[in-house]
């Protein structure tokens, strides 16, 4: 992966994809793929906004049955299997548990009723490429097995409990990584910290875009007939940008959704937990750890200046005390926090919860702005099939005859596994020798077939074999994320490129051990090296 931004010589693009959400690196790898030339520029870093504040799943959408959206269940569904066949080794099926109570808000019945049809909906669950894979219908359990399963649940007036299945994302920032890889793979050209600060014109058309290269300090100028707004909960602001009013007549609304990270807490099960409002959250295990959440609540300021704040962690943390039946949580409990801005089509349903995850491409051409599609609304699961309408009304406004599709039965790159089993017990046969169990586990599930390029650097250089965390994660990952990743900042290093930080701050020790080598690497000074520390330790600061 490079930077083209920096060797760029004036060549004219098909479109330029502005965004590298997962949305705009869907789009890329779409477009890329059909035989567009395809630039996708990031004004941060690939998959670091609201593409990194999931719940780490992959899933059909359950509660929007409640609204009687079946046409985006059945579509997540599909998705949900599409990216447990492509992506192999970032999804896996996990069980999730529903406990049910005397007296419980909705009814059984109801939740039944759902579970059948949720079923339904998915009948070629079981149509994957890996059988491992596969997904069983739901089953229903009495009190005694459901405390068997999972003790920490509450026990208070509770009858027994439904297990249904969908898959768990083991990490997100790199599964979008992973879209923008197969983007370069067919040809696309890529920049992350590449802002575009205006647009360029020719007889009231857009023709391209002014973009400031924020690593180099320098501006370029890319072009293009066509550009494609995947600014996501920033769409607006783009849209202002290009219309060259300073109010636009559009917002995008915004639904705020955060996540603590606590010790373990639950068994295998994501324990999902409804409210007195009907409203639900999560205990999902994730890397020995569990992940609560997630909050959604409408925001309304700029999303420049979002922050997790105290007063939602402690939401999070009212509700599991009240709800779960696990030792009281305290605040001083929480390990790490994050959140993000969801971005929700602006047609929808009072207040956020209720809005549903729909989505709509809209030709900006009505709004007297050429040669502008924007993407509205998505989200994660869906997001591949959302590049390929994006990609139909691509098509019919430049009159184009483009290649079918193929990122549905194409694996991701670095994904090339048929039997993610074999692949695993082939990793462990080869490096047994050489490194722990968790370190081959982790590096083959996080990199598939290019784990075999972390192992080498390893293996080359002995001081990067280092183990540096209980999931023996290693250093050479911090080498291939510079060399071969795009990273160029601790951030990027700690929070999308590998796990080191995910959960949480692992330490000054750890983290002066990766900027040393970072920085040499990069050729950071002394100065550069303590402000890049210094912004990683804020990530990692829960509010006071």
């Amino acid at each position: 992966m490079k930077r083209f931004i920096e060797n760029y010589k004036g060549e004219k693009f098909d479109i330029i994809v502005v965004g590298g959400g997962i949305t705009g690196a869907a789009v890329a790898y779409a477009a890329s793929s059909r035989g567009m030339k395809v630039a996708l520029l990031e004004k941060a870093d690939f998959g670091g906004a609201t593409s990194a504040a999931t719940s780490k799943l992959i899933h059909g959408g359950l509660r929007y049955l409640a609204n009687m959206e079946f046409g985006l269940v059945r579509e997540s569904l599909i998705e949900r299997r599409i990216l447990g066949n492509i992506a192999p080794n970032f999804v896996y099926p996990i069980p999730f548990m529903i406990p049910s109570y005397r007296k419980y808000r909705g009814g059984m019945w109801m939740i039944m009723a759902g579970m059948f049809l949720y079923d339904m909906l998915s009948f070629d669950k079981k149509n994957t490429w890996d059988k491992s894979k596969e997904l069983p219908n739901h089953q229903s359990y009495r009190r005694k097995k459901t405390l068997r399963l999972e003790p920490n649940v509450k026990k208070k007036k509770l009858t027994g409990s439904t297990i249904f299945y969908d898959y768990q994302s083991i990490f997100p920032e790199r599964l979008t990584l992973s879209f923008v890889k197969s983007a370069i793979d067919y040809g696309a050209e890529v920049s992350n910290y590449s802002k575009v600060t205006s647009f360029k014109y020719s007889d009231d058309k857009i023709t391209g875009v002014i973009v400031q290269d924020l690593i180099n300090n320098k501006e370029v100028e890319v072009n293009a007939p066509l550009i494609i707004n995947c600014g996501g909960t920033w769409a607006d602001m783009i849209l202002e940008m290009a219309s060259g009013k300073k109010e636009f007549n559009y917002k995008v609304k915004r639904s705020e959704g955060i996540h603590i990270i606590t010790k373990k807490m639950n068994n295998e099960h994501v324990i999902s937990l409804v409210k007195d409002n009907s409203k639900h959250f999560m205990i999902m295990p994730w890397r020995n750890h569990s992940i609560i959440g997630t909050t959604d609540k409408e925001y309304f300021g700029n999303p420049d200046d979002y922050k997790v704040s105290k007063e939602s962690i402690m939401e999070v943390i009212e509700e599991v005390n009240e709800y779960y039946g696990a030792d009281e949580l305290k605040y001083e409990d929480i390990q790490f926090a994050y959140g993000g801005l969801r971005p929700l089509v602006d047609d929808q349903t009072e207040g956020s919860y209720e809005s549903s995850r729909k989505y709509e491409v809209y030709d900006n051409e009505k709004d007297g702005i050429k040669g502008l599609i924007t993407v509205e609304g998505g989200k994660y699961t869906t997001s591949r099939n959302l590049a390929s309408t994006v990609l139909e009304v691509v098509q019919k406004k430049l009159g184009l005859e483009l290649k079918d599709s193929i990122t549905y039965n194409n694996y991701l790159s670095g994904s090339e596994i048929k039997d993610m089993e074999q692949f695993m017990i082939k990793l462990h046969k080869k490096y047994s020798e050489s490194f722990e169990k968790n370190t081959i586990e982790y590096i083959g599930r996080n990199y598939g077939t290019e784990s075999k390029y972390i192992f080498d650097i390893a293996l080359s250089d002995s001081k990067l074999s280092e183990v540096l965390n209980a999931d023996g994660e290693i250093l050479a990952e911090v080498s291939y994320a510079i060399k071969h990743e795009m990273a160029k900042t601790l951030k990027d290093i700690f929070l999308r490129r590998t796990g080191l930080g995910t959960l949480g701050n692992p330490g000054d020790e750890l983290i002066e051990k990766v900027s040393n080598l970072a920085g040499k690497m990069l050729n950071w000074d002394e100065n550069r090296k303590q402000k890049e520390k210094t912004e990683l330790k804020k990530a990692f600061e829960l509010p006071k």
